[in-house]
């Protein structure tokens, strides 16, 4: 591919525009309740826009593409699930979060439970979260600028690493608030207007210019394949394509042709399931889209905003989906050497041509990621700086807040440096799986039991959290494992949340003589409708 000449400029007008409104926001944030959670002023409709914004990261923007391009219709479980997963936000959990007046999801923990220890449990997997998903936000950063400008890996994850930190280091909650909701309109745009000319470009039956490889590649096969429907390639051959040359048909790879994509398959009904009760869940324990239900005036609002959510994050879905259909035709490449999460990013060019629409689009692609690398980062580096300032490295003070912001900025940096290979979806929904096996169980039976004990909790965080972590870690770190166990620890939700529950239920239990003191006037506080809580001051 070659480089459009636009796309620098496009980088750097979002580079600008991200500053110029934090700057604005900057201005406004003068209070710790300003950085921590913008003085709970923030109307439902900016709040959607902003949490739209900061929840469609690089997993949304290049990631979903990428995997429909790769596996076909088995994985529109993704963009299902994570637009669905507001559902279940809606129902259990936004108002009587809102209504705790928590600040962060350890706040809320020894609010609910009165339990300083489960606080310092709670902090640790946000930390964990917050940086597991931090780190595909620098990675899809760095694929962005070496994919379209030909720039440098590590440059795109030092741009948006450095810009991100500065800007909630200097601004907080307050700040990106105004830059996240810009973000999420030119993301959508970023999408929206390339697939229009696309569509009209495209029509089914229609003639399609030969694919051919924009670049001499090396293609290592980890599997035996099938070449132009003659040509064995044995597992572990390594074979290189000229510039020019054409993409061969590829067979007995991913069902990479033909009515075999629309077939379902892959891992089986369980991973499915698992995938889908990850992104499902897991939403409702992710600490930097829960952060965001803290700004709101009150629950109704609260309520309100995940409605909106709901529409605009549905709304946005809908593209990387044709994205990953479309590069079936365009960009069958992709699927030999592997880089499939650059599909959205390369769609334009390989279809339109290297002539001025097809460099603007290029370009306008390559801003939206940005923006949505800027937008996603600058949230969760909110939410882990949050609890790093109120409960690690001091009091939540406006000076321990920026202090916790550059600490928490520097580590995914780092590790996303030494981690360049891995699929941005896949860490993304490993994330999920941990949120959905420890703050979802929390935060539905703190909310809608009063049964639960501090040690129940706890119990349950470890064992269902500990487990999805240990699966993480073993799939990012571990040796290839054979069949089943594959499965269960490439995608544990399916087991670790209810793992979870089950420990938290029977833990608490058997503890009850650890109930807080107070927890009917607690539960009230998170129940009572709004108009009773203003006339009785709950």
């Amino acid at each position: 591919m070659i480089p459009s000449p636009y796309t620098v400029p496009a980088i750097i007008v979002v580079t600008l525009a991200t500053v110029i409104i934090g700057a604005y926001g900057l201005r406004l944030a003068r209070t710790t309740s300003d950085f921590l959670v913008a003085s709970r002023t923030v109307s439902p409709r900016w709040n959607a826009a902003a949490i739209g914004g900061e929840y469609l990261s690089a997993a949304s923007f290049l990631g979903v593409a990428g995997l429909i391009l790769k596996f076909g219709v088995d994985v529109m479980w993704y963009p299902v699930g994570f637009a669905a997963g507001y559902l279940a936000l809606l129902l259990f959990v936004a108002a009587p979060l809102r209504r705790s007046g928590a600040f962060t999801l350890p706040d809320f923990c020894e609010l609910r439970l009165r339990s300083r220890r489960l606080r310092k449990l709670a902090t640790a997997f946000v930390v964990f979260i917050g940086w597991l998903y931090l780190v595909p936000q620098m990675q899809g950063a760095g694929l962005t600028l070496q994919t379209v400008a030909g720039g440098p890996y590590f440059l795109g994850v030092l741009l948006v690493g450095v810009l991100v930190t500065a800007s909630v280091a200097l601004g907080g909650m307050r700040s990106i608030t105004f830059v996240q909701a810009f973000q999420y309109w030119l993301k959508l745009v970023a999408l929206a207007v390339p697939v229009f000319f696309l569509l009209l470009h495209w029509a089914p039956g229609q003639p399609v210019a030969e694919p051919v490889f924009p670049s001499t590649v090396t293609v290592h096969f980890e599997q035996s394949v099938i070449l132009n429907d003659s040509h064995m390639v044995p597992a572990g051959s390594t074979l290189t394509f000229q510039k020019g040359e054409p993409v061969p048909s590829v067979s007995n790879v991913e069902r990479a042709d033909g009515l075999d994509w629309l077939m379902p398959g892959g891992q089986g009904l369980f991973a499915t399931y698992s995938l889908i009760l990850a992104t499902f869940l897991g939403t409702m324990g992710l600490p930097h889209v829960l952060v965001r239900f803290y700004t709101n005036p009150d629950g109704s609002a609260a309520r309100r905003t995940t409605l909106v959510v709901l529409a605009l994050v549905g709304m946005f879905y809908l593209f990387p989906t044709l994205y990953g259909v479309l590069g079936r035709i365009y960009t069958p490449q992709l699927l030999m050497t592997g880089q499939t999460d650059a599909v959205v990013l390369l769609l334009p060019s390989a279809a339109l041509g290297s002539g001025l629409l097809g460099q603007l689009l290029a370009a306008l692609v390559a801003a939206g990621a940005f923006a949505a690398f800027l937008s996603s980062s600058s949230g969760l580096l909110t939410s882990v700086a949050g609890v790093l300032s109120t409960d690690v490295l001091g009091r939540g003070s406006v000076r321990d807040f920026r202090l916790s912001a550059i600490v928490a900025g520097i580590v995914p940096i780092v590790l996303a440096l030494n981690v360049s290979g891995l699929e941005v979806s896949r860490v993304v929904g490993m994330a999920f799986a941990v949120a959905a096996s420890s703050f979802c169980p929390l935060l539905v039976l703190g909310i809608w039991w009063r049964g639960l004990t501090d040690i129940g909790a706890a119990a349950g965080i470890l064992a269902g959290g500990g487990a999805a972590i240990g699966a993480v870690l073993l799939t990012v770190l571990g040796p290839t494992l054979p069949g089943w166990i594959d499965v269960l620890v490439g995608q544990p939700a399916a087991w670790t949340v209810p793992l979870a529950f089950a420990v938290m239920v029977t833990v608490s239990l058997a503890t009850r003589h650890r109930l807080p003191p107070h927890v009917a006037t607690t539960m009230l506080r998170l129940h009572a409708p709004d108009p009773l809580r203003r006339d009785h001051a709950l």
